[in-house]
């Protein structure tokens, strides 16, 4: 999962106002549009891989390359100097990318909960985060979730310790907790035989868009058709994928050897929540809303993530809502 991590001739991007406005639903593909994840392919993307799979994208009249990323992948730098036409990032990540004054701008939000939480052995017998007392808990301060658990709770008897984002320490240590993500350690120590208790980071109070698909906004402004129909094609293919992930996950399973056929079904299944939620079932895959993005961006200037000064319109972070 995540770590909290050639210019192409591209129409939608290079062309004028005039030529976006121009684009209409299955039109023939103008250029490739270059997608940046920021992970090897796994489950969290697997409606792109189904939205390919399924001729959705071509249905749209576009033509999509799927990149993957890795824990060191800088997808904002290159979605904002052009090196990839579209990327996947943390809601958090737009917010601060914003406020350093780059334009990015939301399109499509896939998980409407972040997937990040806190992780502790079911042993201990925690109700909440807030009992948590004596061991270690690896997290990382420095990211916009760590530094919002450090803030909100009171972890003075508790040894905060880097996080190395594996298990071994958790499975061997039953006082070690550790900052995870929903669809990946938890799975990892279920699978060892552990007992791994979740706080999800919506439980805490922490609840960023996650797996957010990005575009700059100068390719936004002036028109909007190539965008609208890239937003039609992601819903198509996570709809497919909510309902039939395994051909997208055999294609992901092909170029990540490191994850087998049942994990990538379970992941699927474990990322079920996230995916789907109230508003998107009255507004559709993907959607967003202004006090969504304007509760997280309070909550980054609260924890002196970003300036108060500094701090984006929350109107200014996405677009197309449905």
């Amino acid at each position: 999962m995540p770590s909290l991590r050639r210019r192409d001739a591209l129409a939608w991007i290079a062309a004028s106002a005039s030529a976006l406005a121009g684009c209409r639903r299955a039109s023939a593909p103008s250029g490739k549009l270059r997608v940046q994840l920021d992970w090897v392919p796994e489950p969290e993307f697997g409606g792109l891989y189904e939205a390919r799979a399924s001729g959705a994208f071509a249905r749209e009249g576009l033509e999509v390359e799927l990149v993957g990323g890795g824990p060191s992948t800088p997808v904002v730098q290159l979605v904002a100097s052009g090196g990839a036409d579209l990327g996947v990032v943390a809601g958090e990540e737009l917010v601060v990318a914003r406020a350093r004054g780059v334009d990015l701008v939301a399109i499509y939000a896939t998980y409407q909960s972040s997937p990040q939480g806190i992780m502790v052995h079911a042993s201990r017998g925690l109700r909440r985060l807030e009992e948590l007392e004596g061991g270690s808990l690896a997290l990382d301060t420095g990211a916009p979730f760590g530094a919002f658990v450090q803030a909100k709770f009171p972890l003075s008897k508790v040894t905060i310790v880097s996080t190395d984002g594996g298990v071994a320490k958790f499975l061997s240590d039953q006082r070690h907790a550790q900052q995870c993500f929903v669809t990946s350690e938890p799975v990892a120590a279920k699978q060892a035989g552990s007992d791994p208790q979740v706080f999800t980071a919506k439980s805490l109070g922490f609840d960023s868009y996650a797996n957010v698909v990005v575009a700059r906004g100068e390719a936004l402004r002036g028109g909007g058709d190539r965008a609208r129909a890239m937003v039609r094609a992601l819903q198509a293919g996570w709809r497919g994928y909510l309902s039939s992930p395994a051909r997208a996950n055999a294609q992901m399973a092909s170029l990540n050897r490191a994850m087998d056929a049942a994990t990538f079904a379970q992941v699927a299944e474990a990322q079920r929540p996230l995916v789907e939620s109230d508003d998107t079932r009255a507004l559709g895959l993907g959607a967003m809303r202004a006090g969504r993005w304007k509760a997280l961006i309070d909550q980054l200037v609260a924890v002196k993530i970003i300036g108060a000064d500094a701090a984006p319109k929350p109107e200014a972070c996405f677009v197309f809502a449905t």
